[in-house]
């Protein structure tokens, strides 16, 4: 009996091909960028956060200094003292609209290290990445917010 060419070769067994899963390559690199995000994002925080304690620390300097009761002395009249008071009085609220500044990037900063950043308060959907680079501290969607700013003006007028 004549074996053909086709019986003569071995037969190997086979061996368990791992195939790469299809969705893994996809998976790792939303992650990736997704970690990339949240970087680029704790990154624009912090930088608004050191501009806004330079600045906040340059006004106290310029109070403690005595600046303003330097140009007190040098007053006038009653007019300049009320120039005066009204520059004081702007320079606080100022101060005080920065303080809150910092809460809010404080509370962002927490949020990101948590894994909750950017994602509304009022919906529970994800904040868009538009909103959150020019508002990085926003707790709202645009959507919520919008309806919290009437529900709040509505409110003002009954007051």
């Amino acid at each position: 009996m004549t074996k053909k060419k086709a019986d003569v070769i071995k037969k190997t067994p086979k061996k368990d091909i791992v195939k790469a899963d299809p969705k893994a390559a996809p998976v790792a690199a939303a992650e990736e960028d997704e970690t990339l995000r949240v970087e680029r994002l704790r990154k624009v925080l912090v930088q608004k956060r050191e501009h806004i304690l330079k600045e906040s620390k340059k006004e106290i300097k310029k109070q403690v200094s005595g600046e303003n009761r330097q140009f007190v002395e040098t007053v006038l009249d009653d007019g300049d003292l009320a120039v005066v008071d009204v520059a004081e009085d702007i320079n606080l609220k100022q101060l005080t609209a920065q303080r809150q500044m910092l809460i809010k990037i404080d509370a962002a900063l927490t949020k990101l290290r948590e894994g909750s950043y950017g994602i509304c308060e009022e919906c529970g959907c994800e904040i868009e990445e538009g909103r959150l680079k020019v508002m990085p501290f926003a707790i709202c969607c645009r959507d919520c917010q919008e309806l919290i700013e009437v529900r709040d003006k509505i409110e003002a007028q009954r007051d």
